[in-house]
């Protein structure tokens, strides 16, 4: 529906008219996955996408970038999400979408509905072939011009306004008594969420009678805590545990994210943070609160019956970031966790907070923030208060830890999960044998070396302000070289005055004691500033690179013959505005280089990229010595495909196949590399290999040094008739490596 708002501009006093698409109202509450297709980092327009559909009211579950089709469907069966909208913009976008389709269809979910986009990147033709397969709509360029972006979601929404839980209860149920059909799992809690009363109590009633006596009845876990605390950062490494602990144990997880007041829509983002619940032992459901007023929904009691009669080990419950008064995820779990950070504040707000009054544990997560170890002694204190601890019992028996959730093997971490066994086999008839030791007896994580320690988090700044300190101190040595300037030439107006000698004596001290005032080495710069001139007069400049000689012509002559200076100086004779020059900007090879860090270009060979990335290394190759058939220099300039630049190998399946020398080329070996640059010298001077990469830049990087070793190897066998010997083997290396060029 259009509705015409005519708005009349003060200025033209004429009558503007705006189309506003009016929202689609939709009948179901509507869920919908989004992703970016796997090995794809271009998220900008998903991220458009699912906020549109959030402002229109729907549950968006965002599991980020590079996803592949495994992950999708099953995260959106899981889910029970009615749609999936996924960006492709890297290419293998036909088998991309077609096997998201097929593999719906195995798994009996085809009424999810698929829709996608990738700019100009799927043309027509392929829209056609797709929408022809079973996709709902792949969206064009055209489209958003035509439809606009409320229509695009409008259309969309329509498509996927249905109840996805529309079954029999008392034929499916039984069923339930396995966690390994997670569509009839995920069709329930959707039920119990969206239908009527009655139907609810129906399922409450079959519930009661379909109590599951296999499954191990470990406490129910539960994780709250502030919003950014590190949640589900923990919820999945604790997950993950679990799993390589305990090969048969299966694993529900049930997370919560707060529901917009205003329009009703939620981003469930809590999945983009889990990494290891891609395994058939794991069903995880995202909630929103939809006006629970607490940090839980409503269905979660539900929910947990559902994951009981399922079957399930263990069950986690995470609730959405809370307040200080709140504790409800205590009422419904044996097991409650507490997660905050180190930034609470004073330590008198601990005393505020009602989770450290009800948590059977506290987490102080992001423990590699500054103030951690002082924060964990205040909690320890607040909790052994809070909790009427003895002080009989020791600090460290004090059930508060300190965790890196984003660590690998975070020692931390080991030390709560070997909490937690122990709690477990405490509460439970049930003895639970992990094989994950922690290496510390503290309950602090220990502190590993990082890439930016906590004391320079903010080196960004340190540089900037080093910089600007920098400039200051410039303008300050520019005002005394100014002075010493005006003294100078007063001398010099009144040295013939033989009368004046007192004068001069006084002038001749105040310039020494301002010299002393500016380094020697800027002193020296301006007192050699009219050589420099001389020497870039000259027709010819030497200089050193490497210590080696180097002498370049330093006129260009025009095709009318006129001879044009290479490097044009600046016009100044102020010895102040010369000091400004010389430290600020200065000439191309010297400090502070910003104008490069050589002193001329080379001019044996152009500055252009030689640019080549497409299917296997052999047709890249071609088209390399194609490009630089009639040039000297040999510039190769190297695009990768998307399955190289996320470090991964070539596959048959389908959702990585499409993508294979899409794009960039495909390199997953040495042998590729070598085919990549085959008969070509990159030890000569004038080649040189640049190579767009990012994540495995270190790996590629080793090909190709090996390349230009094994090439140079080859060269040397082939002149001498036989292999290099260790000492010949170790100068060739070091010969490549010293003279190799290119950037990665």
């Amino acid at each position: 529906m259009t509705i015409s708002v005519s708005v009349e501009d003060s200025n033209s006093q004429e009558k503007v008219v705006h189309n506003e698409i009016k929202p689609y109202i939709p009948k179901y509450k509507i869920r919908f996955v989004t992703a970016t297709s796997l090995f794809d980092g271009h998220d900008a327009s998903i991220n458009m996408i699912r906020r549109l559909l959030q402002k229109d009211g729907c549950e968006v579950i965002h599991l980020g970038h590079n996803r592949s089709v495994a992950e999708i469907v099953n995260a959106s069966i899981e889910e029970d999400a009615q749609g999936i909208a996924v960006s492709s913009y890297q290419g293998g976008h036909i088998e991309y979408f077609k096997y998201m389709f097929d593999m719906l269809k195995e798994k009996n979910a085809s009424h999810i509905k698929i829709f996608g986009g990738g700019g100009g990147v799927i043309i027509p033709e392929e829209i056609k072939e797709l929408e022809s397969y079973g996709i709902a709509k792949i969206f064009s360029p055209e489209d958003g011009t035509t439809m606009g972006l409320q229509g695009m979601i409008n259309h969309i929404l329509k498509l996927a306004d249905f109840d996805p839980a529309a079954f029999d209860t008392r034929k499916t149920l039984p069923m339930l008594e396995n966690t390994n059909n997670p569509l009839l799992i995920a069709h329930y809690i959707t039920a119990l969420e969206n239908g009527t009363e009655n139907q609810k109590n129906e399922i409450r009633r079959l519930l009661e009678t379909r109590k599951n006596s296999k499954r191990l009845k470990l406490p129910i876990i539960g994780i709250t805590g502030t919003g950014g605390a590190g949640k589900s950062s923990l919820t999945d490494e604790i997950t993950l545990r679990f799993l390589k602990d305990f090969p048969d144990i299966t694993v529900g997880i049930l997370s919560v994210d707060p529901s917009k007041k205003k329009t009703g829509g939620a981003l469930l983002g809590d999945r983009i943070r889990m990494n290891a619940i891609s395994n058939p032992r794991v069903y995880m459901r995202s909630f929103a609160t939809r006006g629970s007023q607490t940090e839980l929904s409503k269905t979660i009691p539900d929910a947990l019956e559902i994951l009981k009669s399922a079957g399930f080990d263990v069950i986690i419950v995470e609730t959405s970031g809370i307040g200080q008064g709140d504790s409800a995820i205590v009422d419904i779990t044996d097991l409650a966790m507490y997660v905050m950070t180190p930034e609470f504040g004073a330590a008198t707000q601990l005393e505020k907070i009602e989770m450290i009054d009800s948590a059977s544990v506290v987490i102080i997560n992001k423990f590699d923030r500054r103030g951690a170890e002082d924060a964990f002694r205040d909690v320890k204190k607040q909790f052994r208060r809070s909790h009427d601890i003895s002080y009989d019992v020791k600090d460290d028996e004090i059930p508060v830890f300190g965790t890196i959730a984003s660590n690998f093997n975070d020692s931390g971490i080991n030390t709560l999960y070997s909490y937690l066994i122990e709690k477990i086999n405490e509460k439970i008839d049930v003895n639970l044998e992990s094989q994950i030791k922690s290496i510390s007896k503290s309950r602090m994580t220990q502190k590993i070396s990082q890439i930016i320690p906590p004391e320079r988090v903010r080196y960004l700044s340190e540089i900037t302000q080093t910089v600007r300190e920098y400039k200051n101190e410039i303008d300050q040595f520019s005002t005394i070289i100014q002075k010493i300037s005006n003294l100078t030439e007063a001398k010099s107006f009144l040295a013939e005055e033989k009368e004046k000698k007192e004068i001069l004596e006084k002038l001749d001290k105040s310039i020494a004691k301002l010299k002393k005032e500016i380094p020697l080495e800027i002193l020296q710069q301006l007192e050699s500033w009219t050589k420099t001139k001389s020497n870039y007069q000259n027709e010819f400049v030497t200089y050193k690179v490497r210590n080696k000689e180097v002498k370049v012509s330093n006129k260009y002559r025009t095709l009318s013959g006129s001879l044009i200076p290479k490097i044009s100086l600046p016009k100044l004779e102020n010895q102040a505005e010369i000091l400004k020059f010389l430290m600020l900007e200065n000439l191309p090879g010297v400090f502070p280089f910003t104008a490069g860090v050589f002193p001329f270009k080379r001019t044996d060979e152009d500055p252009k990229r030689q640019f080549a990335g497409e299917g296997p290394p052999e047709r890249t190759n071609k088209r390399f010595h194609l490009l630089t058939r009639n040039d000297q220099a040999k510039r190769l300039s190297t695009a990768f495909d998307s399955v190289t630049l996320y470090g991964q190998d070539p596959d048959k399946r389908p959702d990585i196949y499409g993508k294979i020398g899409e794009s960039g080329v495909s390199i997953c070996t040495l042998e590729d590399m070598k085919k990549l640059y085959r008969d070509f010298d990159l030890l000569d001077s004038n080649t040189s290999v640049s190579m767009t990469i990012n994540g495995p830049a270190p790996i590629l990087l080793a090909f190709f040094f090996n390349t230009a070793i094994d090439f140079e190897v080859q060269k040397f066998e082939t002149s001498n008739g036989k292999k290099p010997t260790s000492e010949e083997y170790n100068a060739i290396k070091t010969n490549v490596i010293t003279k190799v060029r290119g950037t990665v």
